[in-house]
């Protein structure tokens, strides 16, 4: 990905929206595929700020494609998050996250409302929702209680941020101007 961006850059590819639309569509097929890859690996490692992302997708593919693209990458990495952790422990989670924002995160799964507090967080657009994917997985949230909340809840936090995000980048150039 990096090596990518790398030649894109020297070939002038990322220097407008219009130059950066011209490149996914050259990559027809494969531009939501690898878009969507890239949202499921960004959970586990956050390779450019996930807001960043979410942005860049509604500016390339729309704003349709570009919150379903983010929906899916998302969603499936959230979950792919929440089972890896489930599957391999805490160690597997100490290996992705610095020990000092788990051993803050921690007073989350002490206590009896992790489940309704996860619910909420996941709902909040502002929250490191990534990191308590994860960490659900420590916990005896069934696999199908996390799904339904990852699919009621995440589309709207998606909304919200995608949206408001581009709104303001909108206006910034505006007062920019003035």
């Amino acid at each position: 990905m990096l090596v990518l961006t790398l030649i894109a850059l020297r070939t002038n590819r990322l220097t407008s929206l219009a130059a950066i639309q011209a490149t996914v569509q050259q990559a027809g097929f494969w531009a939501p595929t690898l878009f969507v890859g890239l949202q499921i690996i960004q959970v586990f490692f956050p390779i450019i700020p996930g807001g960043l992302s979410t942005i860049a997708a509604v500016a390339i593919f729309g704003p349709v494609w570009g919150f379903i693209y983010n929906y899916v990458g998302i969603g499936l990495g959230s979950i792919a998050a929440f089972s890896l952790v489930r599957r391999f422990g805490k160690s597997f989670l100490e290996d992705l996250v610095p020990a000092k924002t788990l051993a803050k995160s921690q007073h989350y799964l002490n206590g009896g409302n992790f489940d309704r507090m996860f619910t909420i967080a996941i709902l909040l657009p502002v929250v490191p929702d990534d990191l308590l994917c994860m960490l659900a997985g420590l916990t005896k949230m069934s696999l199908k209680k996390f799904v339904t909340i990852i699919v009621l809840c995440k589309p709207w936090t998606i909304l919200a941020y995608s949206l408001g995000m581009n709104s303001i980048f909108q206006l910034i150039p505006r007062l920019w101007a003035k």
